[in-house]
């Protein structure tokens, strides 16, 4: 009896068992999706991992691989990227692109109808400088005459500095010959009439008392 307590004692008072946990959700994967290169989906042909023309013509820009195709056809673009190196394939690309669509705006002349558009413009231009150096000279000389002429202007219409005689000098600025400072005038009569004369009589010479 007292054992039989006990174990039913000790059931009771036993933990419950641990309940089993859910499993840890599973990590996520991201899946990368490569999409075709615009050559091969214009082409309807899978995209390989090395494709010749997947680094040229993207698939965000498929008006490239189009106008090229249009002009050149693909075989001939793959066989162009193939026979150059890899450093010079993206300027082939650009230069193909460019031909094409002069080629497309321009049927007849394409690049060659473009580049003599240029030069057009470029002897215009040339034209247009060689005349504004030339009215550039002419507005230069003209401001030069137009210089020397106000100096002979400002030359002739200044009026020549006044001589004036100095001190005891014995000519005036008219001409006439000057009178000393210390002349003395007296009256002569020993003539028929009384005529003033300038008697140069120095007041150093007589004596104020005798």
């Amino acid at each position: 009896m007292g054992s039989s307590s006990d174990t039913a004692c000790t059931v009771a008072t036993a933990p419950p068992s641990p309940t089993p946990t859910s499993p840890p959700p599973a990590a996520m994967t991201t899946t990368v999706v490569l999409s075709p290169c615009a050559a091969c989906k214009i082409l309807r042909r899978r995209c390989v991992d090395r494709c010749v023309l997947a680094p040229y013509f993207p698939p965000t820009e498929p008006h490239k691989f189009t106008t090229a195709h249009r002009v050149f056809g693909a075989s001939n673009i793959i066989k162009l990227l193939q026979d150059l190196p890899e450093e010079q394939r993206a300027d082939a690309v650009s230069s193909m692109v460019y031909e094409a669509n002069a080629r497309i705006r321009d049927p007849v002349y394409g690049c060659a109808g473009a580049i003599c558009q240029l030069q057009k413009q470029v002897n215009d231009l040339k034209a247009q400088l060689a005349r504004a150096h030339a009215e550039l000279a002419g507005a230069r000389a003209q401001h030069a005459h137009l210089v020397a002429l106000l100096c002979m202007e400002m030359a002739a219409a200044t009026p020549p500095p006044a001589a004036y005689c100095s001190v005891g000098s014995h000519l005036t600025s008219g001409g006439a010959p000057a009178t000393p400072v210390d002349a003395l005038y007296v009256i002569d009569s020993s003539g028929a009439g009384a005529a003033m004369q300038a008697s140069p009589v120095g007041w150093v010479d007589e004596p104020l008392w005798t």
